[in-house]
């Protein structure tokens, strides 16, 4: 076992509450691995009882618990071949089921929204609020694995996001970057995942439960091994 039976159990039970599922959501999000999904089960027992209770007490969610590895996106209907754009579009076309898979405190505010840098111009794919973490929300969308340079672009944009659009009482924005692929020693050296950049994989076809399941459990324990170095 990865997590204590308890503890996975009161993940659902707060983040129900928490989102107002349906019983038959609840149970989607069950059979989707959500909890293994979640950052929060790659930290140490002590850590997600610690968010668990904050949720519960103070209503107050954590980044761990907000954001998923890998994001399930076998709703969007793409085939072998696509572009970012029709990945996009796609995306766009499925709002309602991409925020249901993302957590009810996404809300869509823009898409290729323009930023304009020494008179250059940038696109952010998708902009988001999330309501709980009181922070924007840039996604980038990448076709291929994630590669190093990727940072650079996403730390510029948010950069630039805290200092033109945030807002008073508002916290740093956050970037996503969904790349359909992961090179985990890449992100671990240059330290994402623990700042304000999430880097996670998507899955646009659907593929077995048995693997999905032993695809999170390797990456659980992976990371909880890096912990403990």
């Amino acid at each position: 076992m990865y997590i204590k039976d308890e503890l996975k159990r009161d993940f659902y039970s707060e983040l129900c509450i928490h989102e107002r599922w349906s019983s038959r959501q609840l149970q989607e999000r069950i059979d989707s691995q959500l909890f293994e999904r979640t950052t929060i089960s790659r930290k140490p027992e002590e850590t997600i009882a610690s968010d668990l209770q904050a949720l519960r007490t103070s209503k107050t969610i954590s980044p761990d618990l907000s954001f998923r590895d890998p994001y399930i996106l076998d709703f969007l209907g793409l085939g072998d071949k696509y572009s970012e754009h029709d990945l996009e579009s796609a995306i766009l076309a499925e709002l309602q089921h991409f925020i249901l898979e993302f957590g009810h405190d996404f809300a869509f505010m823009e898409r290729q929204k323009r930023i304009t840098i020494d008179h250059e111009d940038y696109y952010i794919d998708l902009l988001f609020y999330h309501r709980s973490l009181r922070c924007l929300v840039a996604i980038e969308l990448k076709l291929g694995e994630f590669r190093a340079a990727y940072k650079g672009q996403m730390e510029l944009y948010l950069r630039y996001l805290e200092k033109y659009e945030m807002r008073e009482g508002e916290n740093l924005p956050v970037g996503l970057l969904l790349c359909s692929g992961k090179n985990d020693e890449h992100i671990e050296l240059l330290q994402l995942n623990q700042g304000n950049i999430r880097v996670a994989e998507y899955i646009t076809q659907t593929i077995p439960k048995d693997v999905l399941i032993a695809k999170l459990h390797s990456s659980i324990e992976l990371a909880r091994k890096r912990l403990d170095y």
